[in-house]
C-alpha cells in the first residue's frame, strides 16, 4: 500500500480553455471574476492562478487569509467575501485587498479612515439571509456613508440561492433593484449579480457587468465545458471470495458466488467517504462497482478475471462520473471535489 499509487490529477489545461469557453459564450460582460476560495476548490491555488490571471478580471476569495496568501503570487484586484474585522483594515490597505460591506452596522463599528486606501464592494442580501443589506433604508444609509466619507465604492452584488428557480431568481434581481433604486446602478463601476448557474439560467440585467466564474470555471456548471478533476489509484491486491464469505468492516457484502475483489489504497481518509459504497469506478474504460465498507485507507472492487494487480482505477473519472456520484451520494458536485483537496498527491496537467 503506497501513496504513491495515489493522484489527484488536475487538469490546468482545461481549466484555461473552460475560462475562454465562457467568456465566449457570456461575452455581454465586462468582468470575469475567478472565484478561487478554499484553495481553489481544491484545486490548488498556488498551481492555479498564476497562470490564469492574464484571462480574468478579479480574483475572489472569502476569507483575509487566502487573500493575504494570493496576493503572494499575483497583482490581479482581489475581492474578499468575508467580514474583515477592524484590526484587519491595515493588512487589507497593506496588500490592496477589496473588502465587502455586509450591513450598516459593520461600518458604525469600524475606524471609516481606515476604508478611505480600501476599494469596496456593497453586498445586497436579496433572500439569501447569509451577509448582506436587507432594506432600502439600511442601503441608503450605507451608501450615503461611504460616499460622504470619501470611500471607493467600486461594486455591488448579490447571490442566488436557487438558480435553477427562475421565478425566485428573478424576484431575487428585482428585490436587488428595489434595494438600490435611490441610486443610478450605471454609476458603479462593477455590478456582479451572478455566480456560475445564474449565469446560465437568469437573463442578464441591463446594468449587470461582472460574473462570478466559481464551478463552471472547473468544468462541473455545465455540460459542455471541460473536465478539469480525476483522481486515480492502483490495484495493491486482488482477492478471491467463495460464495458465502463476507468482506470488510462487519461484514456487509456476501458473495453469492465466486468473486474477485480489486483492494486499492484509497478510503474515507482521503476524501472517498463510505457513502460512496455502490458506486462505480472505471477500470481500463470500463465500470466496476465499490462493495463492502469503505476503509480508512482502503477500499474493495468487484472485478472480472480482466483485471490485474497494478491495473490503474479511476475512482473519480470526468465531470459526468462526478455528478453520478454527487447523486448516490446525495450530496452536491462541489462537496466531491472539495473533500479531495490535500488528501490526495495532484498531479498538473498544464
Amino acid at each position: 500500500m503506497n501513496n504513491e499509487d495515489n493522484y489527484n490529477i488536475i487538469n490546468i489545461k482545461n481549466i484555461k480553455e473552460n475560462i475562454n469557453l465562457i467568456k465566449k459564450k457570456y461575452n455581454q460582460y465586462e468582468y470575469y471574476m475567478a472565484v478561487v476560495k478554499a484553495n481553489c476548490y481544491g484545486f490548488g491555488y498556488k498551481e492555479v492562478c498564476k497562470r490564469i490571471e492574464n484571462q480574468i478580471s478579479y480574483f475572489v476569495v472569502t476569507t483575509l487569509d487566502e487573500a493575504i496568501n494570493l496576493r503572494k503570487i499575483t497583482k490581479k484586484p482581489i475581492l474578499c467575501l468575508g467580514i474583515i474585522d477592524n484590526e484587519n483594515l491595515e493588512i487589507c490597505v497593506k496588500n490592496n485587498i477589496t473588502i465587502t460591506i455586509p450591513n450598516y452596522e459593520y461600518l458604525k463599528n469600524i475606524d471609516i479612515n481606515k476604508l478611505k486606501k480600501i476599494k469596496v464592494h456593497i453586498k445586497i442580501n436579496t433572500g439569501m439571509n447569509r451577509l448582506g443589506i436587507k432594506t432600502i433604508e439600511e442601503f441608503n444609509n450605507t451608501y450615503n456613508y461611504l460616499i460622504s466619507n470619501n470611500i471607493i465604492i467600486e461594486g455591488m452584488y448579490t447571490h442566488i440561492y436557487n438558480a435553477s428557480n427562475k421565478l425566485t431568481s428573478n424576484n431575487q434581481v428585482k428585490r436587488f433593484e428595489d434595494i438600490t433604486k435611490n441610486i443610478n446602478l450605471k454609476n458603479i463601476k462593477i455590478v456582479h449579480l451572478f455566480a456560475s448557474d445564474a449565469t446560465k439560467n437568469i437573463q442578464k440585467p441591463v446594468y449587470a457587468n461582472g460574473i462570478r466564474m466559481g464551478i463552471n470555471m472547473y468544468g462541473l456548471g455545465e455540460e459542455k465545458l471541460l473536465s478539469c478533476f480525476q483522481v486515480k489509484s492502483k490495484i495493491t491486491q486482488i482477492n478471491e471470495l467463495q460464495q458465502g464469505e463476507t468482506l470488510g468492516y462487519n461484514g456487509t457484502f456476501t458473495a453469492n458466488e465466486r468473486t474477485k475483489i480489486a483492494v486499492i489504497p484509497l478510503g474515507y481518509y482521503n476524501g472517498i467517504t463510505r457513502n460512496y459504497k455502490g458506486m462505480y469506478v472505471y477500470i481500463k474504460n470500463k465500470k466496476y462497482e465499490i462493495v463492502g465498507n469503505i476503509c480508512m485507507n482502503m477500499m474493495f472492487i468487484k472485478v472480472d478475471d480482466t483485471v490485474k494487480v497494478g491495473d490503474t482505477v479511476y475512482v473519480i473519472k470526468d465531470n459526468n462520473h462526478i455528478r453520478d456520484i454527487a447523486k448516490h451520494t446525495n450530496t452536491i458536485t462541489y462537496e466531491i471535489i472539495c473533500n479531495i483537496d490535500n488528501k490526495i498527491p495532484k498531479e498538473y496537467i498544464i
